[in-house]
């Protein structure tokens, strides 16, 4: 459809709203049309850019902070060229011709914040900036939201803390849902969410680079899509890195891994404990993830055993009729860190008992000094310690190294398994493509900055997701940017305006 039809149609949603003036009326279709024409000449490679930079200028040089025709959009005008935007690069992707593009690469300008990432985080944000009147534009390389639970998480997994400290910005979970929702509720829940903010992401887009250039002041977003040699450069006054602390794999290096006979694959590859029923199977890694992958096994007949490296806090998921989560966040308002962390412990044990004889050694910091300090999570015990204590489920050290069919432990022990899952977690990739070395660890790939102030960068460089605080830090984060840039923004090319207040 034609930029400026969408525009006429744009007009009459509201009627209410008082009509800009003939003239006025007329310069926004030109200037509309103009974009329009540009657009086209860039889809077939015409490398309009500083065209349609004017266009933009033509677009922008209009008070739109009058033209209410989008209720709290702070600019209609610019709406509609985003929205023209996905319906051109849609239309591109699915042309039955298939047209042959230029070689060189194709430049989209974009009015807006682009957010890198469409899971939970790229949603919050995109959400908090709606409200604010803010559009944005979502690349993500999958081809569906929340690509990590949609396809890397095991068919059991539940959260692990309650709904209410897991809900999205300005959407609460439905009253119906249980306290601790399945994998596919929240799934649910974040496609209705996707869908009352009216979020759609640009997918099956893989973000290459992401550079600052100085001379424009603008970020230079490259990427690839499905057919790996079309590459797109998306242009803007903002960036917002929202892949997340779990964008890719860890896969540790083991002696003798190429050796073994059974498969090994990581949990982001586990589905459910059917296939293998009455295997032998060696998981290596005991967090959250490990110590659940080792019920499910259990709870499918195969034999488990847990690997376990480090020292590690396990609490019961509930205490005191309370969720522990809520319970130490309650605490902390109140007493110091310490002291809350020896109320834990104690009754921890009272419940759990010493887990040091179940070969589960607890670290010498407590549990919330040692996820404040490192990040480190405590295990939220869901009835995995009473298959072990029961011998269902057992708990070996650190592998040394594996041959054919079996892992040797750091202790001497030796034992036969058939398979080896890998629950040893994820890590940032966003060093692997940002150009970008203040606001990005190179170590870690996560903000230098501690929480709460990791999530502003220089030169319109944001994060969301970063915080080691889980869905209720990322939410913190959108908030805090969509405040950030409702107040400061400066629109890219709105500076020239007119003294026409007829709008």
């Amino acid at each position: 459809m034609a930029l400026s039809m969408v525009y006429d149609e744009k007009v009459q949603e509201k009627p209410s709203i008082q009509m800009v003036s003939k003239s006025q009326y007329a310069i926004n279709r030109s200037a509309l049309n103009l974009s329009e024409a540009v657009a086209k000449s860039e889809e077939e490679g015409g490398g309009c850019r500083w065209l349609m930079q004017f266009s933009l200028l033509a677009v922008s040089s209009i008070d739109l902070n009058e033209v209410s025709l989008f209720g709290n959009c702070p600019s209609a005008l610019i709406c509609c060229l985003m929205d023209y935007l996905k319906e051109v690069e849609g239309k591109r992707v699915h042309d039955p011709l298939g047209r042959k593009m230029s070689k060189s690469e194709r430049r989209i300008l974009v009015p807006g914040p682009v957010i890198v990432g469409a899971g939970p985080s790229g949603l919050a944000v995109a959400a908090c900036l709606k409200e604010r009147g803010i559009s944005s534009l979502i690349l993500e390389r999958e081809n569906c939201i929340a690509s990590l639970w949609n396809l890397k998480t095991y068919d059991r997994l539940h959260l692990h803390l309650p709904k209410e400290h897991c809900e999205l910005p300005l959407m609460p979970f439905p009253p119906d849902f249980p306290r601790y929702p399945t994998k596919h509720q929240f799934l649910n829940y974040l496609e209705a969410y996707a869908k009352r903010f009216d979020i759609r992401p640009f997918f099956n887009k893989t973000v290459v680079s992401a550079e600052f250039d100085p001379r424009s002041r603008l970020w230079q977003v490259k990427t690839r899509g499905f057919k790996k040699e079309e590459e797109i450069v998306y242009q803007c006054q903002w960036l917002i890195v929202a892949t997340g602390e779990n964008a890719e794999e860890v896969v540790p290096e083991i002696q003798g891994m190429n050796e073994f006979a059974g498969p090994i694959i990581h949990t982001s590859s586990y589905k459910s404990g059917d296939s293998y029923r009455g295997k032998r199977v060696l998981v290596v890694g005991c967090g959250n993830s490990g110590m659940e992958v080792c019920l499910d096994l259990c709870n499918h007949n195969a034999f488990p055993s847990l690997a376990v490296r480090d020292s590690v806090h396990v609490l019961p998921q509930e205490m005191l009729g309370r969720s522990t989560f809520g319970l130490s966040m309650w605490l902390v308002k109140w007493f110091p860190v310490r002291l809350v962390d020896q109320f834990l412990l104690l009754v921890s044990r009272m419940m759990l008992g010493d887990t040091a004889r179940l070969g589960l050694n607890r670290p010498k910091l407590g549990p919330l000094q040692l996820k404040s300090l490192s990040g480190k999570t405590p295990v939220l015990d869901v009835g995995t310690l009473a298959k072990i204590k029961t011998g269902n489920i057992k708990v070996c050290r650190g592998i040394k190294q594996l041959s054919c069919h079996t892992a040797e432990f750091v202790d001497g022990r030796v034992e036969n398994f058939d398979a080896i899952i890998l629950a040893t977690g994820y890590k940032s990739n966003v060093t692997s493509w940002l150009k970008e070395g203040n606001m990005f660890s190179e170590k870690d790939g996560l903000p230098r900055k501690p929480f709460p102030n990791g999530w502003k960068g220089e030169c319109g460089l944001y994060a969301v997701g970063f915080t080691k605080r889980g869905l209720l830090g990322a939410s913190l984060d959108a908030r805090r940017i969509a405040e950030e840039l409702s107040v400061h923004r400066s629109w890219p090319f709105q500076h020239v305006r007119h003294d026409n207040h007829d709008l």
